[in-house]
């Protein structure tokens, strides 16, 4: 009896642990597939907003493509006389700071030099204070620092020996947050604690002043320890439309222009190129199957005040070594590709793919061992490609969004073995969890590409209608892809998004009308239709145009200038008549004092939602 009941409870005892085991292995399965669709929803947000990106990028090369002869030619009448000297010609356009005078009433932070660490530290904390130097103090920094760039060469070299270590950082864009951060979990730059900045320290992000003036003041204090080589966002063509010229203008007003100018030429005298212990390349973008360091050393980098426009066009437009143009083209937009060859890097529209054999046979002629390089934003802050041979270190977390991406920046010790430090800024913010994050960044993607599916509707119908012959309001989902893919020129998974942009489904055909009407634009005037979806699709672009036409950076420019600027956005996006210029011209101008303000043009264009439709 006792037996039988012992061998009855032990049956029930293991019954029940399988049955434990199966719930186990079903919720474990449950999980694994539910952080599966979690990442792969958060990857398909990823590609998004660097669709978006790159679009954006390969629209304003062309842009400057385009405006290259024009540009050149405004700068050129703008441009003092040949026969004064380099130092005469800064002070004559950018401003001599000593003959600037400090208002009695002003309190704020005083720089003197020879700059201290004191001083810098006290600049730190006046910048988190959310103050703004004095645009005195701020062209005494930019000249020292212009100073002592000039007397640099195009590539600089260093060494692990004597500090037994290095720091490389990457894309700042202007975020002082995640500087901050890197210096509390590092230190800030010491002879004994070197660190490699590597480019676009502006733009995008609030801050990119306190950014660049920070990192330049310790640059001052240790010119040898500090290393700032320049990124595709140091040229201030890109800066006029990625955010940089517009901060500036905003924080330092009737002396914008000043400081805008000195900044223009204390770019084109940044380093190239940083190499650590003859082994190691740090460069922004990345390198090309013609690629040639020693050349490279030997060019004038000073005449490329903009790579996308550089100097040479406005002096010998017609005799221009574009062997010598391609060596830094390269160097600044280039991005690494897992197959192999060299190839047009059409998706951002400057600089090459370039592929492991690339990597090699670079790495081989000059004996080095590793490419550390930045220009991408990576999910976690840094990214290894070509059997571990190219680095990317990203270091401005949140880029895209709020917990979009991790991050980091790179260690370098004596046995050249690189480890990464992640971090995420935005720390106070109220903690959310990890579907939370997700569902954010994924529905801030969806608007933009919204947005940008708006902004093309005219052209997207008249591809769908080429598919529905008999106007059904129906297509074939790949045939949907098909136009999506054609018309908006990024490629996406589509067909996953589909029901996330509230694309409609039936009968296993899509109802292509429900993805096209989710915005509509409240215009201050009365045109429609494609009129009005152009300015809307191409308002940076026509921001742009502006900025570079506004000589005096003030934000407004004559209706003259005005409808000239609209008539070169014609001409490059065949979007505008004569008519549509003269009547935008007219509206704009409220006041009718003969000035438009762009602001108020922008303001002119807003989306909001369709409330007509369905959700």
């Amino acid at each position: 009896m006792g037996c039988t009941a012992s061998v009855k409870k032990s049956d029930s005892s293991r019954q029940s642990n399988i049955k434990a085991l199966k719930a186990a292995i079903l919720i474990q399965t449950w999980f694994r597939r539910h952080q599966a669709r979690l990442e792969a929803r958060r990857r398909c947000s990823w590609k998004i907003f660097q669709a978006l990106e790159y679009s954006g990028e390969t629209d304003h090369v062309k842009l400057c493509k385009f405006f290259n002869e024009i540009l050149s030619k405004q700068a050129a009448s703008n441009s003092p006389a040949q026969d004064i000297t380099d130092e005469e010609r800064l002070l004559h356009i950018y401003a001599d700071p000593e003959e600037i005078e400090i208002d009695e009433s002003y309190s704020g932070l005083e720089i003197n030099f020879p700059l201290d660490l004191d001083s810098v530290l006290n600049l730190i904390c006046y910048f988190q204070e959310g103050k703004v130097l004095h645009v005195k103090y701020a062209l005494l920094i930019l000249h020292e620092v212009r100073n002592k760039l000039r007397n640099f060469p195009n590539i600089r070299r260093t060494t692990t020996s004597i500090a037994k270590q290095m720091t490389i950082c990457g894309d700042l864009h202007g975020s002082y947050d995640d500087l901050m951060i890197i210096f509390e979990k590092n230190s800030a730059p010491s002879c004994d604690n070197p660190y490699i900045f590597n480019g676009d320290l502006v733009d995008r992000g609030p801050s990119s002043i306190e950014v660049l003036l920070v990192i330049f003041a310790f640059f001052l204090l240790y010119p040898n320890h500090v290393f700032i080589n320049r990124g595709n966002h140091e040229d201030h063509v890109m800066n006029s439309r990625y955010g940089f010229s517009k901060e500036v203008i905003k924080k330092y007003k009737d002396h914008a222009c000043k400081i805008i100018r000195v900044i223009e030429d204390v770019f084109s005298w940044l380093t190239i190129a940083t190499v650590v212990d003859n082994e190691i390349l740090v460069v922004h973008g990345g390198v090309s199957d013609v690629t040639d360091l020693n050349y490279v050393d030997n060019i004038n980098r000073h005449k490329y005040t903009s790579v996308l426009k550089p100097d040479f066009l406005e002096t010998n437009p017609g005799n221009i070594d574009y062997d010598e143009w391609r060596q830094v083209l390269d160097l600044l937009w280039s991005d690494p590709l897992s197959k192999p060859g060299c190839t047009v890097n059409s998706y951002r529209g400057g600089g090459c793919y370039f592929g492991p054999d690339v990597t090699k046979k670079i790495l081989e002629r000059h004996g080095l061992k590793l490419i550390v390089r930045s220009h991408e934003c990576c999910l976690e802050g840094h990214e290894s490609i070509h059997g571990g041979k190219v680095v990317t270190v990203f270091s401005a977390s949140n880029y895209y969004e709020k917990d979009s991406n991790k991050g980091a920046y790179m260690k370098i010790l004596p046995n050249l073995k690189p480890y990464f430090v992640e971090y995420t800024g935005m720390q106070y913010m109220k903690k959310i969890n990890f579907v939370q994050r997700i569902s954010r960044v994924e529905e801030s993607a969806l608007r933009e590409l919204r947005k940008l599916i708006f902004s093309y509707k005219e052209s997207l119908l008249k591809g769908f209608k080429k598919y529905d012959t008999e106007l059904t309001g129906y297509i074939t989902i790949l045939e949907w892809t098909n136009v999506m893919e054609e018309v908006l020129q990024i490629q996406l998974p589509w067909n996953m998004i589909r029901k996330q942009i509230s694309v409609g489904l039936k009968d296993g055909k899509v109802e292509y009308e429900t993805c096209v009407d989710r915005y509509q634009i409240q215009a201050m005037f009365s045109k429609t239709g494609n009129f009005i979806e152009a300015l809307y699709r191409h308002r940076n672009t026509f921001e742009t145009i502006f900025r570079i036409m506004d000589k005096n950076n003030s934000g407004m420019v004559s209706l003259d200038e005005f409808q000239k600027c609209c008539r070169i956005l014609c001409d490059h996006t065949k979007c505008m008549s004569e008519n549509d210029i003269q009547d935008l011209a007219r509206t704009l101008d409220v006041n009718q004092d003969g000035y438009i303000d762009f602001n108020e043009f922008l303001e002119a264009f807003r989306l909001s939602e369709n409330t007509s439709i369905k959700s």
